[in-house]
């Protein structure tokens, strides 16, 4: 399988040429049927390699993990910056949100990640941690600043956070991962967002 390409975000190399293939050895044949031998035989090195970085194939996954959602966060938060119109910006984001999250390539991942949550708890938990998680809060340091401007009335700008990525992603992602829809259009994507905005500036805009 082709991997999509991602900017690098980690200066060493080789770590990264690691997590690629073990992304795609992880994507080809699950968490559980993957093993170091098999990543170290595709990577072209031993296994000696693979545990000078990572001491375990959970810790290996975990860090596979944590990379796909800062790819996820750096293509959405890149599009913000501090002082810009509320309406405008969370269109922005949301759009780039959507695109990204219901992708055959992020659902992809999401379904590998999150099956392994049920039997390994601290990948749930550090996927959690780096993805939702951290991106609810980096979108409401943005809400705060906007408040601070007066674009928005808000009294709990992480709780506002997630509840904008909620009326965004609600109900496409649900039918996309029980498979009864295709990846959505550009189109579909602009009307879903364009609904998710007006929803959440009626609740908190200023005007």
């Amino acid at each position: 399988m082709k991997l999509e390409t991602r900017p690098r975000l980690d200066r060493d190399a080789r770590r990264e040429a690691i997590l690629d293939v073990a992304a795609e050895v992880f994507l080809d044949d699950g968490y559980a049927a993957a093993s170091m031998s098999a990543i170290a035989a595709r990577l072209g090195g031993s296994k000696g390699t693979l545990y000078n970085y990572f001491k375990s194939k959970e810790d290996l996954f975990a860090a596979y993990a944590v990379r796909h959602c800062q790819w996820q966060q750096e293509a959405m938060f890149n599009l913000l910056s501090d002082g810009m119109d509320a309406r405008a910006a969370l269109t922005n984001l949301g759009r780039s949100y959507l695109s990204s999250v219901l992708s055959d390539f992020s659902l992809r991942n999401f379904r590998l990640i999150t099956a392994e949550a049920e039997r390994t708890p601290r990948i749930g938990q550090t996927f959690y941690e780096a993805g939702p998680l951290t991106g609810a809060r980096r979108l409401a340091v943005f809400l705060h600043g906007a408040a601070a401007d007066g674009m928005l009335r808000l009294a709990d700008p992480l709780a506002a956070a997630h509840q904008f990525l909620g009326l965004c992603q609600n109900r496409m992602l649900k039918a996309r991962l029980c498979g009864v829809m295709p990846e959505p259009t550009a189109e579909e994507i602009e009307r879903e967002v364009a609904a998710a905005v007006d929803t959440f500036m009626a609740a908190f805009g200023a005007g």
